[in-house]
């Protein structure tokens, strides 16, 4: 049977690695048609290549900082030069920076993480709504993490983030009722993807201890997450998804096998 998402037009930000590019070579072999943003290009055309392998009839992508308004404007432009409508939106580009404390952590640390995780949705959707409230059945997908409902020491910004970026797919799934636009957040826990090097500033000794003795999900489980709401039936919501490995039960709860 045809996948109910061939042909439609799916754009994923933060698709240079992790979930974002997982998610891209998922949604290509559902027979996707891909907009593909991040601001790492050359890792952007390995991911478009690696849909088109999967799939996809179509991979784009150009270069997106989504903490720049300018840049989210300017690929929206480019975006509608390709079509006239968006199916699929995920935003997935966002990231922690660093695990210390409020009293000891750093303004660009804070900054980084709000301009991604925060503002980086909320201009993103802005910028692709006039492509999906005449198209009904559309899907925001916003990437969150457990962090959004849980605290744990050194995250008070990460955590914060996510839950304002909660709160957001909860306010546009309210302001959006009734054109149709599903909006949704996959909120994962433990995953191993580059999320751990990038919040230890590339220490991947650091990052690896992260994962010691457990069994993580991977950044294809969480795409296949994402491709599941997204290809539900026009009248299904999948308001909100929370997905943890099964060895962690909690934040601070974790079946550590073998650790030393």
């Amino acid at each position: 049977m045809p996948s109910s998402l061939a042909n439609k037009w799916v754009l994923i930000t933060g698709a240079s690695s992790g979930f974002g590019a997982a998610a891209a070579r998922a949604f290509g072999a559902q027979g996707c048609k891909l907009l593909l943003g991040a601001r790492r290009v050359d890792r952007l055309k390995q991911t478009a290549a690696e849909a088109r392998k999967a799939g996809a009839p179509d991979a784009q992508f150009a270069a997106l900082d989504v903490a720049n308004t300018a840049s989210v404007d300017g690929f929206a432009k480019w975006v509608r030069t390709l079509t006239d409508k968006i199916d699929v939106l995920v935003n997935n580009a966002g990231g922690a920076l660093g695990l210390d404390p409020v009293a000891t952590a750093r303004d660009e640390d804070w900054e980084g993480m709000f301009q991604t995780n925060v503002f980086g949705v909320l201009r993103m959707t802005r910028a692709c709504l006039p492509l999906m409230t005449n198209n009904p059945g559309s899907c925001i997908i916003n990437i969150g993490s457990v962090a959004s409902r849980y605290a744990y020491e050194g995250g008070a910004a990460y955590c914060g983030a996510k839950a304002a970026e909660l709160q957001i797919t909860r306010c546009l799934r309210m302001e959006l009722c009734g054109t149709g636009v599903r909006v949704g957040t996959v909120d994962p826990g433990m995953a191993e993807t580059e999320f751990s090097v990038v919040r230890f500033k590339g220490d991947e000794a650091k990052a690896k201890k992260v994962y010691e003795g457990v069994i993580p999900l991977t950044a294809e489980d969480v795409a296949d997450a994402i491709v599941w709401t997204a290809s539900r039936p026009p009248h299904v919501c999948i308001d909100e998804i929370v997905m943890k490995c099964t060895d962690q039960a909690a934040i601070h709860k974790v079946n550590r096998r073998n650790a030393k």
